[in-house]
């Protein structure tokens, strides 16, 4: 029986297991959208490319299993690539699809055309393009796998038009069931030695291979042992923050105790990937030799010593290193004095530092936490209005945060879509700054198509927040390019016909949230804070009066 090479591709994400997409159609790939016609792959829309990347990027955390995205050459993909370079920095699985001019024209500068091998190469594991239909499945089992494997990453695969209008006989490829890969007994031996002899250990989780299985074994093996547990950049979930190990949150911003800990530490376990963020630079853990005694554990042996040199390294992926290292039983917690330390340290910075204005973040946010159930999730883009979550949000379960490692605008509703998309009954909440909103808040009209209902709570402030600070804290009062005038973000909400509010006082809060939570509909409540109230521990007032004081 021949087929399309449209059809093929759509058999082989059947294969593999994928239930939903995410795209922007395009007719360089009209092949695959007719074949999705017949397919239960269920297919989302979104208004922008970047957009249906970060909905893939965001499935692809909360499952484990590559996102798929579909989008039309040249710009399409182009407008994608934000996506792709947040897989790469976030350790995802995606695979972007995409359309390409027919062979006969390559080369010629068609249409839209452009070399996505060398376009894509620098952001993604793999990129290539197909020459034939017969390669399909070949490829796509390739990329499935190269996805998976090792780093998780995203893969691109340039599809020409006339590969997928083309019939042929090929026969399907194989699942890709990637095995998470075990810890030799010999490497656990050594780090469980190594922390058992430390009198300031501490366990840092961090993106690579994570799970759900994962974080189970991180509680058990940490609390058994009363290790204290400090997770990386945006990875709040791993552990339930209300656990008596968890220490905090090593971020932009971090607090300054939790960084004195890090490099006071005689002993670390790192799981997963070692970047700059949660180190302040390689600060607080130097490269190439670290000053503590650093055990790195990685499911790829290409990243362990690629940047920091660890006393001791082990390739695996968390979940399986913990299960084999908490195996022999606990460890002596001869350092229970100093975990609690720690624990009542991280417990102090969920006390506000100032009077919030008007609109307190810190209350609504803590409101928040309390109101929605424990396998909410709380997705957020780029900015220092996320700060406010990082601090004051308590998260209680692995799978619970979505937002892009990459620091890139605009993730946070295009994320809850996708939450939404794979549990209609899951709470979303997405905290979004204004200029935040504005990257993707078209896709309210994505949400009211699919009838999705995310909370997307905007913190307008009338200005690039991020940039501004960093403006006051080195050009003091010399303020360009920040400004925004914003429209009516109630109103622009009920023009799609969202529930919007606007919050103008801390204690309006509330009522509108749960009228927000009622409606059944995406719901956009506007939060008018303080301009001058720029992140949860200094301000445009404080910032100037240090400038003025140096």
């Amino acid at each position: 029986m021949t087929r399309t090479g449209g059809q093929v591709v759509v058999d082989q994400l059947e294969l593999n297991g994928v239930e939903l997409a995410f795209c922007v159609p395009g007719e360089s790939y009209l092949a695959v959208l007719d074949a999705l016609h017949d397919s239960p792959i269920r297919l989302i829309t979104a208004r922008h490319e970047a957009s249906a990347a970060n909905m893939a990027d965001a499935y692809g955390k909360l499952t484990g299993r590559p996102g798929i995205c579909l989008v039309t050459r040249g710009p399409g993909s182009t407008q994608a690539a934000v996506g792709v370079h947040t897989a790469r920095q976030d350790s995802t699985p995606l695979v972007l699809l995409v359309g390409q001019v027919p062979r006969r024209l390559r080369g010629t500068e068609a249409f839209q055309e452009l070399d996505y091998p060398s376009s894509f190469g620098g952001i993604a594991k793999w990129a290539a393009e197909v020459d034939e239909p017969d390669a399909l499945p070949e490829l796509l089992e390739r990329a499935f796998e190269t996805a998976l494997t090792g780093t998780p990453g995203p893969v691109v695969l340039s599809l020409p038009e006339d590969v997928l209008f083309a019939e042929t006989a090929v026969e399907d490829g194989s699942r890709v069931e990637v095995r998470p890969p075990e810890p030799r007994p010999e490497d656990v031996r050594p780090a469980r030695e190594l922390l058992a002899a430390a009198e300031r250990p501490l366990v840092v989780a961090a993106e690579g291979m994570w799970s759900d299985a994962a974080a189970s074994e991180l509680a058990a093996f940490a609390e058994a042992s009363e290790l204290p547990v400090a997770v990386s950049f945006r990875c709040q979930d791993y552990l339930d923050n209300r656990s008596r190990v968890y220490a905090g949150h090593l971020t932009v911003g971090m607090e300054p105790r939790l960084a004195e800990r890090l490099a006071g530490a005689d002993v670390v376990l790192w799981l997963g990937r070692l970047g700059d963020v949660a180190t302040r630079g390689f600060t607080l853990v130097e490269r190439p030799r670290p000053r503590q005694t650093l055990v790195h554990v990685h499911p790829d042996r290409d990243e362990l010593g690629r940047v920091v040199g660890p006393a001791h390294a082990v390739v695996s992926a968390p979940a399986t290193f913990l299960a084999a290292a908490r195996a022999p039983g606990p460890l002596e917690p001869r350092w229970r004095a100093w975990t609690e330390e720690l624990r009542a340290e991280y417990e102090a910075t969920l006390r506000p530092a100032r009077p919030g204005g008007r609109v307190d973040l810190a209350e609504i946010v803590s409101f928040v936490t309390d109101r929605v159930p424990d396998d909410a999730v709380l997705t957020s883009g780029a900015g220092n209005f996320s700060l406010w979550a990082h601090r004051f949000y308590r998260f209680r379960r692995y799978g619970t945060q979505l937002a892009p490692r990459s620091g890139a605008m605009g993730y946070g509703v295009p994320a809850a879509l996708t939450v939404q998309s794979l549990d209609r009954a899951r709470v979303a909440v997405c905290l979004a700054g204004d200029g935040d909103f504005l990257m993707s808040g078209s896709e309210l009209a994505t949400a009211a198509q699919y009838k999705l209902a995310p909370i997307v709570l905007v913190v307008n402030n009338g200005m690039l927040g991020t940039i501004r600070m960093h403006q006051e804290r080195r050009y003091s009062g010399r303020v360009v390019g920040t400004d925004l005038v914003n429209p009516d973000f109630a109103a622009y909400a009920r023009s799609f016909g969202a529930h919007g509010e606007t919050v103008e006082r801390t204690e309006e809060f509330e009522p509108a949230f749960e009228r927000a939570l009622a409606s059944g509909l995406p719901a956009v409540l506007d939060l008018r804070v303080d301009p001058d109230a720029i992140s949860p521990r200094t301000s445009i007032t404080e910032l100037r009066a240090q400038a003025a004081g140096a």
